[in-house]
């Protein structure tokens, strides 16, 4: 019996090395051909599972409201836009019905909800100071939008010495938003960043009748004395300009920190307004052309997604 197995044994083994000539490295002798590495099976990799992107919060902000109300200044009543020294609502960029103009809420409502839906609660000469109030009564509305352009005549004072300061601009515009938050939570702002007077300096300057108007007292910080290019007059001009930008970054700041507030990143400022685009009778107010070009900023900006 022990012969036989020895005999059962080499032959095993005998089979097991003619096997390993004709397979490839790593067999043994004496190592059967199914325990080879390359006759094992090779263990199937789990599949990798892609990420699961993670959500982006739901936006707060409706591109299409339903209702605007409008705060602010001489620019929102269309001030000198259709007649001297006269507001002209109806060519208001943010509420008026004039479809040359084609304004904010006639782009947003149609013309059939802009006498219910829209109200135009500015005041000629109004500063930051007042805005408080009239949010208030914006909010009493409760509109879905609320257009903001207010700063000009905060910076358009007799003199820089009177200009209002910039935190007393700050903590005017955030307790405006505080007002219209109380009544109106859920309304969305749209703020309309201050126009560079430098640039209405530059472009009404050219024209014999603005200067002559410009006589009269118009935003004397910056327009007296507009063909004075002398250094301190240049001095005069860029300290104006520079409380302006100090009021944007104001309403850029506080904006920011309001989740249904939209600033207008500076589009108005930057908006370079032509000859034909200020008013004939006083060369720094928006004419109807003008009011339409803040129209076109503003629907930009809020409808966009």
């Amino acid at each position: 019996m022990r012969g036989r197995r020895r005999i059962r044994t080499a032959v095993a083994t005998a089979t097991a090395a003619l096997l390993c000539a004709g397979a490839l490295s790593g067999c043994t002798a004496g190592e059967p051909a199914a325990n080879a590495p390359e006759a094992r099976a090779t263990p199937k990799t789990a599949p990798k599972t892609a990420p699961t992107p993670t959500p982006k919060p739901a936006s707060l902000w409706d591109v299409s409201p339903a209702s605007v109300a409008a705060v602010g200044d001489s620019v929102t009543r269309a001030f000198d836009a259709c007649a001297v020294l006269t507001d002209c609502p109806e060519a208001s960029w943010a509420t008026g019905t004039d479809t040359a103009v084609n304004s904010l809420a006639l782009r947003l409502l149609g013309p059939e909800k802009v006498a219910t839906r829209s109200w135009n609660l500015a005041r000629s000469g109004a500063r930051m100071a007042e805005l408080p109030e009239q949010m208030a009564g914006a909010a009493a509305e409760r509109p879905e939008l609320v257009t903001v352009m207010m700063g000009a005549n905060d910076a358009c004072r007799a003199t820089p010495e009177l200009m209002t300061p910039v935190a007393d601009f700050r903590t005017h515009f955030e307790t405006a938003l505080a007002r219209l938050r109380k009544g109106a939570p859920k309304a969305q702002v749209y703020v309309a960043s201050v126009p560079s007077l430098m640039h209405l300096w530059s472009t009404g300057r050219v024209s014999p009748r603005g200067l002559e108007v410009w006589k009269l007292g118009i935003c004397g910080a910056m327009l007296a004395d507009a063909e004075d290019l002398s250094a301190a007059a240049e001095r005069r001009r860029a300290e104006v300009q520079g409380r302006v930008v100090a009021y944007n970054r104001v309403l850029s700041e506080v904006c920011a920190k309001d989740e249904r507030c939209r600033y207008d990143d500076g589009a108005v400022f930057g908006f370079r307004f032509d000859s034909g685009q200020l008013s004939p009778w006083d060369f720094f107010h928006p004419s109807r052309d003008g009011q339409a070009r803040l129209a076109e900023l503003a629907y930009r900006r809020i409808t966009k997604e």
